[in-house]
């Protein structure tokens, strides 16, 4: 388990527990991980590297039900909420408190980025059965 709160942006040290294979998703008593922490403090370079393992959990949800996106978008930090974003942690989760995300951010980026976000994930699930009715050139 990877304690991010003692990382305080060591890179060489998060680098040295990847290699020895600690695990990057094993929860603190607060039920949360590494990337929360990392996306909590506002560790750009450690989340880069976080995102470098296959098995990283995105979505994980803590004992308040807050995730790594809730964290950064709480906290304002735009550029780490668009890298969750790009990896694509979801903006429909909510809280113990029924927030998600967006109901945290706390400046209009972090707003911004989630509006976008959570309307092209609503444009997505549209049918499109409509690509199929006009084709006249299928015989």
């Amino acid at each position: 388990f990877i304690n991010v709160k003692f990382l305080a942006g060591n890179l060489s040290w998060l680098r040295e527990c990847l290699d020895n294979r600690v695990g990057v998703n094993g929860l603190d008593k607060a039920g949360s991980t590494a990337l929360y922490w990392a996306c909590h403090g506002g560790h750009k370079d450690i989340v880069e590297m976080l995102f470098t393992q296959p098995n990283i959990e995105l979505n994980q949800q803590n004992k308040l039900g807050d995730t790594a996106l809730h964290a950064a978008a709480w906290k304002g930090y735009a550029d780490i909420v668009q890298l969750l974003l790009e990896k694509g942690a979801r903006t429909d989760l909510r809280n113990i408190e029924k927030k998600l995300a967006l109901d945290m951010a706390t400046n209009a980026a972090c707003a911004s980025l989630l509006k976008k976000k959570q309307g092209t994930d609503a444009v997505r699930t549209l049918s499109n059965a409509e690509d199929y009715l006009d084709d006249e050139d299928s015989d």
